[in-house]
Protein backbone atom coordinates (compact mmCIF):
# COMPACT_ATOMS: atom_id res chain seq x y z
CA UNK A 1 0.00 0.00 0.00
CA UNK A 2 1.31 3.30 -1.12
CA UNK A 3 2.23 5.45 2.04
CA UNK A 4 0.56 8.47 2.54
CA UNK A 5 2.17 12.04 1.61
CA UNK A 6 4.44 13.55 4.36
CA UNK A 7 2.89 16.86 5.71
CA UNK A 8 4.85 19.87 4.09
CA UNK A 9 7.53 20.88 6.15
CA UNK A 10 7.03 24.29 8.76
CA UNK A 11 9.30 26.19 6.33
CA UNK A 12 7.79 25.76 3.36
CA UNK A 13 5.20 28.38 4.40
CA UNK A 14 5.75 31.73 2.51
CA UNK A 15 4.92 35.44 2.01
CA UNK A 16 1.03 35.49 0.68
CA UNK A 17 0.31 32.23 2.64
CA UNK A 18 -1.99 32.41 5.90
CA UNK A 19 0.05 34.10 8.80
CA UNK A 20 -0.26 32.00 12.07
CA UNK A 21 -2.51 33.50 14.57
CA UNK A 22 -1.23 35.82 16.98
CA UNK A 23 -0.10 35.08 20.60
CA UNK A 24 -2.86 34.68 23.16
CA UNK A 25 -3.78 38.01 24.73
CA UNK A 26 -4.49 37.72 28.87
CA UNK A 27 -8.02 38.30 29.04
CA UNK A 28 -9.32 41.81 29.93
CA UNK A 29 -10.85 42.85 33.19
CA UNK A 30 -14.43 42.92 33.05
CA UNK A 31 -16.47 45.70 30.87
CA UNK A 32 -17.17 48.53 33.25
CA UNK A 33 -14.51 47.55 35.50
CA UNK A 34 -11.50 49.51 34.75
CA UNK A 35 -13.24 52.55 33.50
CA UNK A 36 -15.29 52.95 36.74
CA UNK A 37 -11.80 52.88 38.91
CA UNK A 38 -10.11 55.28 36.41
CA UNK A 39 -13.06 57.79 36.61
CA UNK A 40 -13.22 57.23 40.24
CA UNK A 41 -9.68 57.78 40.37
CA UNK A 42 -9.12 60.97 37.86
CA UNK A 43 -12.40 62.53 40.01
CA UNK A 44 -10.06 61.81 43.20
CA UNK A 45 -6.80 63.66 41.75
CA UNK A 46 -9.03 66.55 40.04
CA UNK A 47 -10.79 67.71 43.20
CA UNK A 48 -7.73 67.42 45.45
CA UNK A 49 -5.43 69.65 42.92
CA UNK A 50 -8.42 71.52 42.88
CA UNK A 51 -7.95 71.95 46.52
CA UNK A 52 -4.28 72.59 45.80
CA UNK A 53 -3.80 69.54 48.53
CA UNK A 54 -0.35 67.47 47.81
CA UNK A 55 -0.69 63.65 48.16
CA UNK A 56 1.51 63.89 51.10
CA UNK A 57 -1.19 66.04 52.78
CA UNK A 58 -3.90 63.72 51.97
CA UNK A 59 -1.44 60.91 52.78
CA UNK A 60 -1.10 62.56 56.36
CA UNK A 61 -4.75 62.95 57.26
CA UNK A 62 -5.67 59.67 55.58
CA UNK A 63 -3.36 57.34 57.34
CA UNK A 64 -3.06 56.12 53.67
CA UNK A 65 0.60 55.79 51.84
CA UNK A 66 1.22 57.70 49.23
CA UNK A 67 1.51 55.37 46.93
CA UNK A 68 -1.95 53.83 47.50
CA UNK A 69 -3.38 56.83 47.00
CA UNK A 70 -1.51 57.76 43.46
CA UNK A 71 -2.64 54.12 42.41
CA UNK A 72 -6.02 55.21 43.23
CA UNK A 73 -5.85 58.44 40.96
CA UNK A 74 -4.41 56.26 38.27
CA UNK A 75 -7.40 53.55 38.26
CA UNK A 76 -4.52 51.14 39.24
CA UNK A 77 -6.50 50.02 42.46
CA UNK A 78 -9.69 49.92 43.35
CA UNK A 79 -10.90 51.46 46.57
CA UNK A 80 -13.03 50.45 49.44
CA UNK A 81 -16.16 52.51 50.48
CA UNK A 82 -14.24 53.05 53.73
CA UNK A 83 -11.09 54.19 51.66
CA UNK A 84 -13.32 56.51 49.24
CA UNK A 85 -15.75 57.49 52.23
CA UNK A 86 -11.99 58.85 54.14
CA UNK A 87 -11.16 60.61 51.18
CA UNK A 88 -14.10 62.37 50.24
CA UNK A 89 -13.81 63.53 53.65
CA UNK A 90 -10.20 65.01 53.54
CA UNK A 91 -11.16 66.75 50.18
CA UNK A 92 -14.30 68.00 52.07
CA UNK A 93 -16.80 66.75 49.76
CA UNK A 94 -19.87 63.79 50.08
CA UNK A 95 -18.97 60.48 48.45
CA UNK A 96 -21.27 61.69 45.67
CA UNK A 97 -18.75 64.33 44.61
CA UNK A 98 -16.62 60.90 43.45
CA UNK A 99 -19.50 60.06 40.95
CA UNK A 100 -18.93 62.69 38.53
CA UNK A 101 -20.91 64.11 35.86
CA UNK A 102 -24.15 62.16 35.37
CA UNK A 103 -24.41 59.76 32.05
CA UNK A 104 -27.20 61.92 30.17
CA UNK A 105 -28.62 65.20 31.17
CA UNK A 106 -31.67 66.54 29.92
CA UNK A 107 -31.72 70.29 31.05
CA UNK A 108 -33.76 69.19 34.44
CA UNK A 109 -31.40 72.20 35.93
CA UNK A 110 -30.61 69.48 38.48
CA UNK A 111 -33.78 68.92 39.97
CA UNK A 112 -34.95 65.99 38.63
CA UNK A 113 -32.74 62.44 37.87
CA UNK A 114 -34.27 60.64 35.25
CA UNK A 115 -33.42 56.78 35.60
CA UNK A 116 -31.32 56.77 32.79
CA UNK A 117 -29.08 59.55 34.50
CA UNK A 118 -27.81 57.97 37.67
CA UNK A 119 -24.77 57.73 37.94
CA UNK A 120 -23.34 54.43 39.35
CA UNK A 121 -20.13 53.54 41.28
CA UNK A 122 -19.39 49.97 41.77
CA UNK A 123 -16.75 48.72 44.03
CA UNK A 124 -16.49 45.24 41.97
CA UNK A 125 -14.22 44.05 45.08
CA UNK A 126 -16.28 43.95 47.68
CA UNK A 127 -19.71 43.30 45.91
CA UNK A 128 -21.18 47.04 46.77
CA UNK A 129 -22.45 49.38 44.01
CA UNK A 130 -23.87 52.71 44.46
CA UNK A 131 -26.41 54.41 41.91
CA UNK A 132 -26.92 58.31 42.57
CA UNK A 133 -30.46 58.84 42.64
CA UNK A 134 -29.82 62.88 43.21
CA UNK A 135 -28.08 65.13 40.94
CA UNK A 136 -24.06 64.78 40.93
CA UNK A 137 -22.15 67.72 41.90
CA UNK A 138 -19.42 68.18 44.35
CA UNK A 139 -21.46 71.55 45.80
CA UNK A 140 -24.38 68.86 46.85
CA UNK A 141 -24.70 68.35 50.43
CA UNK A 142 -27.76 65.54 50.25
CA UNK A 143 -27.80 62.92 48.05
CA UNK A 144 -29.73 59.85 47.69
CA UNK A 145 -28.38 56.66 46.65
CA UNK A 146 -29.79 53.19 45.54
CA UNK A 147 -27.43 50.67 47.34
CA UNK A 148 -26.93 47.39 45.70
CA UNK A 149 -25.04 44.59 47.97
CA UNK A 150 -24.34 41.38 46.34
CA UNK A 151 -24.41 37.91 48.31
CA UNK A 152 -21.92 38.12 50.55
CA UNK A 153 -21.00 41.78 49.89
CA UNK A 154 -19.65 44.23 52.77
CA UNK A 155 -17.23 47.43 53.87
CA UNK A 156 -14.76 44.86 55.33
CA UNK A 157 -14.11 44.23 58.68
CA UNK A 158 -12.38 47.80 60.21
CA UNK A 159 -14.87 50.38 60.62
CA UNK A 160 -15.19 53.45 59.10
CA UNK A 161 -16.27 56.70 60.14
CA UNK A 162 -17.21 60.18 58.09
CA UNK A 163 -18.40 63.42 57.88
CA UNK A 164 -22.22 64.01 58.34
CA UNK A 165 -25.61 61.68 59.10
CA UNK A 166 -27.35 58.89 57.30
CA UNK A 167 -30.22 56.78 57.11
CA UNK A 168 -31.71 54.23 54.90
CA UNK A 169 -34.89 51.96 54.06
CA UNK A 170 -33.91 48.26 53.54
CA UNK A 171 -35.98 47.68 49.73
CA UNK A 172 -34.96 44.20 49.27
CA UNK A 173 -32.97 41.51 51.25
CA UNK A 174 -31.30 42.02 54.21
CA UNK A 175 -28.49 43.75 56.03
CA UNK A 176 -26.24 43.48 58.38
CA UNK A 177 -25.08 46.88 59.94
CA UNK A 178 -22.95 47.51 62.93
CA UNK A 179 -22.80 50.65 64.66
CA UNK A 180 -20.37 51.23 67.56
CA UNK A 181 -20.79 47.71 69.76
CA UNK A 182 -24.19 46.87 68.61
CA UNK A 183 -25.28 45.00 65.54
CA UNK A 184 -28.83 44.58 63.95
CA UNK A 185 -30.19 42.38 60.89
CA UNK A 186 -32.46 44.33 59.03
CA UNK A 187 -34.55 43.16 56.31
CA UNK A 188 -36.79 44.59 54.42
CA UNK A 189 -38.98 47.43 55.76
CA UNK A 190 -37.00 48.40 58.08
CA UNK A 191 -35.07 51.41 58.69
CA UNK A 192 -32.09 53.22 59.88
CA UNK A 193 -30.73 56.41 60.93
CA UNK A 194 -26.68 57.26 62.62
CA UNK A 195 -24.21 59.89 62.55
CA UNK A 196 -21.55 59.22 59.70
CA UNK A 197 -18.80 60.00 63.13
CA UNK A 198 -19.92 56.77 64.79
CA UNK A 199 -17.87 54.11 63.79
CA UNK A 200 -20.11 52.01 61.30
CA UNK A 201 -19.57 48.81 59.26
CA UNK A 202 -22.53 47.11 56.84
CA UNK A 203 -22.83 43.55 54.51
CA UNK A 204 -25.29 41.89 52.94
CA UNK A 205 -25.54 37.75 55.03
CA UNK A 206 -26.90 35.89 52.59
CA UNK A 207 -25.43 33.66 50.52
CA UNK A 208 -27.79 33.58 47.63
CA UNK A 209 -30.01 36.56 47.83
CA UNK A 210 -28.65 40.15 46.96
CA UNK A 211 -30.14 43.60 48.99
CA UNK A 212 -31.11 47.05 47.63
CA UNK A 213 -31.23 50.16 50.42
CA UNK A 214 -32.26 53.05 49.25
CA UNK A 215 -30.33 55.28 51.75
CA UNK A 216 -29.02 59.15 52.13
CA UNK A 217 -26.21 60.54 53.05
CA UNK A 218 -26.12 64.76 54.14
CA UNK A 219 -22.83 66.10 54.81
CA UNK A 220 -21.76 69.29 56.43
CA UNK A 221 -21.76 72.24 54.64
CA UNK A 222 -17.54 73.24 54.31
CA UNK A 223 -16.74 75.97 56.95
Amino acid sequence: MRKAAAARPATARRAGSRPAKSPVRKPAKQPGEPPMDLAVGRRIRDLRRGRQMSLETVAARTDLSIGFISQIERGLSSPSLRVLATLADVLGVGIAALFGASPHDDGASGVVTREVQRAELKLWRTGISKQLLSPAGSESRLNLFLVHLDPGGNTGDEFYTHDGEEAGLVLSGEMTLTVDTETWTLKQGDSFRFASRRPHRFSNPARDAKAVVLWVNCVTAAG
